[in-house]
């Protein structure tokens, strides 16, 4: 069986996207086949893409889809032929029509969520439970804390932005634009900074009374780091999932004493997925606030497959808001 699908060959732009045919087989032990509905697109096909986090190469991309299960491999219980699935797993491979892959991470997909919102919302919508969920200030978060977010009109800011006013949280959320603000102020953001405009560590000590805030959550990197340190109250996290702007510089552990004695944890999804188990509790979790429209997914942008180059080409530049896709 033959698929269409997006391989790179080396590392670089997105020029190094290739659209390909390869073979698909047949599940083995613990895997399924999968025909795509919907591909997700996040930041990290981007790193991988670009090397900063390097795959032994050729490599075909993507990191969560939804579509149809086709075929079960041997041991595989929690999924059937002709189940709606979504996933968001390693290892990549998600940019194709059709692939083989490990069942562990793939989840049945309500009724009540498409194709395409299931496929936007996994990689991110997971992020965005283990961050609030999990990843947590000492002595936890309660209802009327403060927090802050930054690129909150982003795939990941949009869903914990609406998931942290349904947990009472104060969020507040920094965008690059007036226009990003407005989305952002329209999706559960408490207070919306436009950084490019205003310095957000004194918006946020304005905000908060001059205390600062519990947790920073923080998928930008080199831009924000500092400043991030400096929006927290003593014994404050900063929760750093992302490298958008590129990776935090080497930096002495001593200035996290002189600010605070804050917490720092470098935190990735793939770390809290490694089980059956863990990834339903996850998944279940996050379609039920999304069905019980708490939170709604909102998809910015679609490309088909072919003009992938395009789609990443504009997610570097930071011009998509929300959740992008890529069709079949």
């Amino acid at each position: 069986m033959r698929s269409q699908a997006i391989q790179i060959h080396q590392h670089g732009g997105p020029e190094v996207l290739t659209l390909t045919e390869v073979d698909v087989g047949e599940p083995g032990p613990g895997q399924i086949r999968i025909r795509h509905h919907a591909i997700g697109l996040n930041f990290i096909d981007v790193y991988q893409r670009s090397g900063l986090y390097p795959q032994t190469l050729p490599v075909q991309l993507g990191m969560e889809a939804a579509g149809v299960v086709e075929a079960v491999g041997e041991g595989v219980a929690h999924l059937q032929v002709g189940d709606r699935a979504a996933y968001a797993s390693n290892p990549p491979g998600s940019y194709c029509e059709r692939r083989v892959m490990p069942a562990t991470c793939v989840c049945k997909l309500p009724d009540a969520i498409s194709f395409e919102t299931g496929a936007a919302m996994m990689l991110k919508g997971l992020t965005a439970q283990y961050l609030l969920k999990k990843t947590l200030p000492q002595g936890g978060l309660q209802p009327g804390d403060f927090v802050l977010f930054h690129a909150a009109a982003g795939g990941v800011g949009l869903i914990a932005s609406q998931w942290a006013k349904a947990l009472g949280l104060q969020l507040i959320g920094t965008a690059g634009s007036a226009e990003k603000c407005a989305l952002a102020l329209a999706n559960g953001v408490a207070y919306a900074i436009n950084y490019a405009a205003e310095d957000f560590v004194a918006r946020v000590k304005e905000i908060t009374g001059g205390k600062g805030v519990k947790v920073v959550y923080d998928s930008v990197g080199k831009d924000t780091f500092e400043k991030s340190l400096d929006c927290l109250r003593p014994f404050g996290l900063l929760a750093s999932f992302g490298n958008a702007s590129g990776p935090v510089a080497p930096f002495a552990p001593g200035i996290l004493g002189a600010k605070g004695s804050l917490y720092l944890t470098r935190a990735t999804l793939f770390s809290h997925i490694t089980t059956r188990e863990s990834t339903q509790a996850m998944a279940d979790d996050l379609f039920a606030v999304v069905a019980s429209g708490q939170v709604q997914i909102h998809i910015g942008q679609r490309y088909v497959l072919a003009d992938v180059q395009q789609a990443h080409r504009d997610l570097e530049a930071r011009k998509t808001t929300g959740c992008t896709i890529l069709t079949l």
